[in-house]
């Protein structure tokens, strides 16, 4: 039975006859046909073989999540994969699964160092710094000497006293970084791993504890950041929000100098301390 291009049926033929069967101890030297069979797949999803075929034949009504998901294993699919998939058997993507970060790939890394005058981070849905370039290590923190669990949005914003006194408005400050928090571990799963997070802020912050039980909600996008900075003095920043393709997990933040001025003596400092560690 032929398929239109654009159906689940279709793409599930599609990625199981891209597979190699070799890849998983199965000889193919007598097979017709590439790829695995509908039964094997069948059995490494955990699912009937008779379930899958209707599904490959565009028959059976609307897989649940939890078959797409054991296909998608059985399958093999990237996360992107995945979600096609779900696009294609319940017209929306899947529900998200927060998974830790540990790093981002040095091409990331590569095109946060070019970003001279801009200070430039890489942030988990949960608000862990996880990557920063030189101009964010002057002008916002020195991540790299603070503890990696000190390494954190909320907990710089309310719990470090040098980041809070450098805020020139810090009570609007505080009120956008949570609302913007709590949207962003919603949408990406992260509500039960915020969980020890948030109590340690409420237990330390009474500022934080009101603001996080006011359940205010906002997205990050774009805005202003008004410094006092101890070399630059005040300064400006326009920051913008963007997602990282293909990791749904990282947020990129990119602050950029209002004043040409300002972008000058970044880039000075930036070089002078890149000259010092040589």
């Amino acid at each position: 039975m032929t398929q239109p291009p654009d159906t689940l049926a279709a793409y599930l033929r599609d990625r199981r006859m891209r597979l190699d069967p070799a890849t998983f101890g199965i000889a193919s030297s007598r097979r017709r046909t590439p790829g695995l069979r509908r039964e094997e797949v069948a059995q490494r999803a955990n699912i009937s073989a008779t379930w899958y075929t209707w599904l490959e034949q565009g028959r059976g009504g609307a897989p649940s999540a939890d078959v797409l998901n054991r296909i998608a294993k059985g399958l093999m699919l990237t996360e992107s994969e995945r979600q096609h998939l779900f696009m294609l058997g319940l017209g929306h993507p899947p529900e998200a699964r927060y998974r830790p970060v540990e790093g981002i790939s040095p091409r990331l890394q590569r095109l946060l160092d070019a970003m001279e005058t801009s200070p430039a981070i890489v942030r988990t849905a949960t608000w862990d710094v996880v990557a920063w370039n030189p101009a964010a290590a002057i002008v916002m923190t020195d991540y790299a000497a603070l503890p990696p669990a000190e390494r954190n949005i909320l907990r710089l914003v309310f719990c470090n006293p040098r980041v809070r006194a450098a805020q020139q408005d810090w009570a609007e400050i505080s009120r956008f970084v949570v609302a913007a928090f709590r949207a962003d571990a919603a949408r990406a799963g992260a509500s039960s791993e915020i969980t020890d997070l948030v109590a340690e802020l409420c237990a330390q912050s009474p500022e934080f504890a009101s603001l996080w039980n006011a359940n205010d909600v906002s997205i990050y996008g774009e805005g202003t950041k008004r410094l006092n900075h101890a070399i630059l003095g005040p300064i400006e920043l326009e920051y913008s929000g963007f997602s990282v393709d293909g990791r749904p997990d990282l947020g990129l933040v990119v602050y950029n100098p209002v004043c040409p001025g300002d972008a000058d003596r970044i880039r000075l400092l930036v070089r002078e301390r890149v000259a010092a560690k040589r």
